[in-house]
């Protein structure tokens, strides 16, 4: 393929898109360059191996980490492994933005192989990487409907903004991708923070405008590369034939649907006695014949108004809720909308447990983690049990997207969250019943989330724009026939999240506008419903949960928290029983089994870091005794020295005759000497202790004459504190009578 390289401008930075350039074997390649962000998209199509009964696209993310210029953190692994969350949500996000534009009848293997090769930590590889894809299909010989333009919207303030650099997503209220054809939208994805439908609206509306600048470039870079397409193929199912298979079904129609709805048994035996008739026919051409009447015959009621299980179009399914289902758990909840079941629990921990994620990018930690398993029972299956499927990880990613925008902050709930959504039960929208679920078992588990979240999955059967069927909480059934799967959850405030796939064209603002307000009633109806069961969360998290407190401490206290080789925070450890973690910014994560652990830690590190002040009263213990004082610990770790001559108002001969080691003792802190030492003296009795004298009126201000400044009143006559004479303050009142100075 011949060099072609367009540049245009798009969110105020270049955008190159270049062929001919890497992969020449490939039946196309385009290089895509965003500021210092590159990536690779290939596209192969080869002969058809195997039928696996749907379109044959395979999608492929890969990230390498010498993008970013690092090495793999683990010591004995350096290669990259097996792909990571975000990379299989990065492949099903340009999966679905291409595979419904790819004619039906083109039977043959297409892959696509997106490598992510540098990475500038400012501009997003995946959304370049889906502009590279659309416009290496559209430059290849493969039939497409293409190109499509795919853009990510950000909004502040109501002022929408085009692919935004990462430190702008921070402060962003939306993250919206919008895939779209000239006039039709093809793909949606967002991540909101309550934000109202008609904002979501004119961010898709800005976003498909956006597009017309990436579309043009494409458009303009395969007219220069010439490329032929292939034949789109033969039809597999001719008139004649469906007219045949219509002959022997006519007047079961009703009951198969019928059959479809409820489970029963009948489908495969009416398809078997078809094939079985016109065996003359291809097997493969027969099934697809008795699919496709089928199909038209369940969108023609539904256009007609009835929907195949006799609901209405705005009609939601049956809702129950139950929390607190498992007695062990910090938080579980189980919730059914008709046949779909979803059992959901919440584990807390501590914040040691944040996940770690290694990428090009670096690391990143996350606090939030909603994992979803679906197992082959859940749809009456048998199949494969092991590591989870791409689509578990996408639902699981939407679940946790949706609630993302109302888990309190880390200051607030110092924890590490952990959801799973156990899907019992399948037909239709289990991401949305987990979503729903997910908002239950938080509350149960005492989460003080913002607000509570509800979902719903809408459908849609349209013949044209004036022709059409918007479908509220859609089944398996409507799903698989119809032309749109748009997921929405949120709060009562507004859109938390959103996804949007459609299998035919025909998809228009003002059809999307409409879906808009009628999933928002419906989501307002299922949110009514879950907060029947639990409407707040709980007062008091489980008490199989572990207890967790959050001090923050200034940075320059890290080193007295630590102490000289770790000796301090291993003793706070040891002797309470909690787990210590100081961070750099100086938050100290402190985990216990009870509270008395946590709140036995926390004194100690506020003791630790409090500053002592002189003329303060405290009550502490004594730790030692020496021949000339004891020492007393004021504060955890602080201790003080009370000499001998501050025992008592008389003369103290042995420490050990006034306290023991383990006394509590009132004393006053008399002062910090210059090496920081704390001095105390001892309260006698504390129902006669007077206020602080001001400044020169005794003790902290001026001494008279003969006075000690470091003790309390006492005569100093000749010679050094151990060599002279020593008489209590009262004796020498009394014997110096009118001694005043």
């Amino acid at each position: 393929m011949k060099k072609v390289e367009k540049t245009f401008e798009l969110g105020g930075r270049k955008m190159t898109l270049a062929t001919g350039v890497l992969a020449q074997q490939a039946t196309a390649a385009v290089m895509a360059t965003y500021g210092e962000t590159v990536v690779l998209a290939t596209v192969v199509s080869a002969p058809i191996k195997i039928d696996p009964g749907y379109f044959p696209l395979i999608v492929e993310y890969q990230e390498r980490l010498y993008a970013g210029g690092r090495i793999k953190g683990s010591r004995w692994v350096k290669r990259e492994g097996r792909p990571s969350d975000d990379e299989i949500l990065s492949a099903r996000l340009i999966d679905r933005s291409i595979r419904p534009l790819f004619p039906s009848t083109y039977k043959m293997d297409i892959q696509v192989i997106v490598t992510v090769l540098s990475v500038d930590l400012e501009n997003d590889p995946s959304i370049l990487s889906a502009i590279a894809t659309s416009a290496a299909l559209s430059i290849s010989s493969i039939p497409w409907k293409g190109p499509v333009g795919i853009v990510r919207v950000g909004m502040k303030d109501g002022t929408y903004f085009v692919n935004p650099i990462d430190s702008e997503m921070t402060f962003s209220d939306l993250d919206l991708v919008v895939t779209s054809t000239k006039n039709e939208v093809v793909m949606i994805e967002a991540g909101a923070k309550e934000v109202p439908e008609e904002k979501i609206l004119k961010g898709i509306e800005f976003g498909q405008e956006q597009s017309q600048i990436v579309l043009k470039a494409i458009e303009e870079m395969a007219e220069e590369v010439g490329s032929k397409k292939e034949s789109d193929g033969e039809e597999l199912v001719t008139p004649l034939l469906k007219s045949k298979v219509k002959k022997l079904i006519e007047g079961k129609f009703d009951q198969l649907i019928k059959n479809l709805v409820s489970h029963e048994g009948g489908i495969d035996e009416v398809k078997e006695a078809v094939i079985s008739e016109l065996s003359e026919e291809s097997p493969s051409s027969v099934v697809l014949a008795y699919e496709s009447l089928l199909k038209e015959k369940v969108r023609e009621k539904i256009l007609s108004g009835v929907r195949p299980d006799g609901r209405k179009h705005t009609q939601i399914r049956d809702i129950s809720s139950k929390a607190g289902v498992l007695p062990r758990t910090h938080g579980s909840a189980i919730f059914q909308r008709g046949e779909t079941q979803v059992l959901t629990v919440t584990t807390l921990g501590g914040p040691s447990l944040e996940q770690l994620i290694e990428s090009a990018e670096g690391e990143e930690s996350k606090r939030y983690i909603h994992h979803y398993s679906m197992p082959p029972y859940a749809s009456g299956e048998t199949g494969r049990v092991g590591f989870p499927s791409r689509r578990e990880i996408g639902h699981g990613a939407l679940a946790e997207r949706a609630l993302e925008p109302v888990i309190p902050s880390e200051e607030t709930f110092p924890y590490t969250i952990r959801i799973v959504s156990e899907v019992m039960s399948s037909n239709g929208s289990t991401s949305m019943a987990s979503t729903c679920g997910s908002t239950l078992s938080l509350m149960d588990a005492g989460v003080p989330i913002l607000s509570p979240v509800s979902g719903i999955a809408m459908g849609l059967v349209i013949e044209s724009a004036k022709k059409y069927a918007i479908l509220s909480d859609i089944m398996g059934l409507e799903d698989y026939l119809g032309d749109m799967d748009f997921k929405i959850a949120g709060t009562q405030k507004g859109v938390t999240a959103m996804q949007l796939d459609v299998k035919a064209l025909g998809l228009t603002t003002a059809i999307l506008k409409e879906a808009l307000a009628q999933a928002s009633e419906g989501r307002g109806h299922i949110l009514k419903e879950m907060l029947k069961e639990i409407s707040t969360p709980r007062e008091k998290i489980s008490t199989f949960a572990p207890k967790v407190k959050l001090v923050k401490i200034p940075v320059e206290k890290i080193g007295e928290i630590i102490g000289p080789g770790g000796r301090m925070i291993k003793k706070i450890i040891a002797e309470t029983g909690a787990d210590v973690e100081v961070e750099d910014d100086g938050s100290v994560n402190i985990t216990g089994t009870t509270e008395e652990a946590v709140s036995s830690a926390v004194e100690r590190i506020e003791g630790l870091i409090k500053e002592v002040v002189p003329g303060e009263i405290y009550e502490g213990e004594v730790k030692r005794i020496q021949p000339f004082g004891a020492f007393v610990e004021i504060l955890p770790g602080k201790d003080g020295l009370v000499h001998v001559s501050d025992m008592s108002e008389g003369f103290v001969k042995d420490p050990s005759e006034v306290v023991s080691i383990g006394d509590k003792v009132q004393v006053r802190v008399k002062e910090i000497d210059e090496m920081k030492r704390i001095n105390l003296s001892m309260i006698l009795d504390p129902s006669k202790e007077k206020p602080k004298a001001p400044r020169g009126e005794g003790r902290g201000g001026y001494a008279p004459r003969g006075f000690d400044r470091r003790g309390p009143s006492r005569p100093r006559f000749s010679g050094s504190r151990s060599s002279g004479p020593h008489f209590p303050t009262s004796r020498l009142l009394d014997e110096k009578k009118g001694f005043n100075r």
